[in-house]
């Protein structure tokens, strides 16, 4: 399992953002000092004609949820309390989003982070969602920053090699501990449900087994829904 390290916020996102191919918008700007992008001489002034705007687009646009869990408390109807933040759909739209919304550490207890593909609602009803199902990671109180950070990068990143089938992804976050559970779309696709969960945790090098449950047994049985896959 990825620990967490001693190192600054900038220094973290920008070891996690080489760890997974997506640049930082410092990173980007090192490597030009270094002349990577103009030929050596840390010359970083823009040249004639050159687009200093440009963006680097992500295969899909995302966007992330948040469910508050104050809202929950009143007792509304399951779902009825996830709002839509912010859609993004390059590299650098990420990055300034992620650089602001908090850390799950820093989440109060019940709170509810998502981030799926525009357009799929991060609800077991969801069309898409409907027939699928998730893979779950479970973590120490405020231990999840860094695994949340590489997973977010696997997926928009398309690090998988089904990526197709992947969802979005959300972080729980309670009173003892944080959940990351990794919803896919064909819960009966069996090989590509375990080529997920095992680059997965590949990705985060996390050690323990991790159990992959289908929504529809989710929302007949609850907590009592038993794992179908693990890895």
């Amino acid at each position: 399992m990825v620990e967490e390290v001693e190192k600054s916020e900038e220094q973290k996102t920008n070891d996690a953002s080489k760890h997974r191919g997506v640049r930082s918008d410092g990173e980007e700007e090192e490597r030009r000092k270094e002349g990577g992008e103009n030929g050596g001489g840390g010359d970083t002034s823009p040249r004639p004609g050159k687009d200093i705007t440009k963006r680097h687009p992500l295969e899909h646009s995302w966007t992330f949820w948040f469910d508050n869990p104050s809202a929950k408390s009143k007792q509304v109807a399951w779902g009825s309390s996830i709002r839509p933040i912010f859609t993004f759909s390059t590299v650098e739209e990420f990055w300034s989003l992620y650089n602001n919304l908090h850390k799950p550490s820093r989440l109060a207890a019940g709170a509810d982070l998502h981030c799926f593909k525009n357009r799929i609602e991060p609800k077991w009803e969801d069309p898409v969602c409907a027939p699928g199902g998730k893979w779950t990671m479970t973590f120490p109180k405020s231990k999840s920053d860094t695994c949340w950070l590489y997973t977010l990068l696997a997926m928009i990143g398309e690090q998988f090699d089904h990526g197709d089938e992947i969802c979005g992804a959300v972080v729980n976050v309670r009173s003892r501990q944080e959940k990351i559970a990794l919803w896919t779309k064909n819960a009966a696709n069996e090989a590509a449900q375990m080529s997920i969960g095992r680059q997965w945790k590949e990705f985060l090098d996390y050690n323990d087994v991790i159990g992959f449950i289908f929504h529809e047994d989710a929302k007949k049985l609850d907590r009592g829904a038993k794992n179908k896959y693990t890895t």
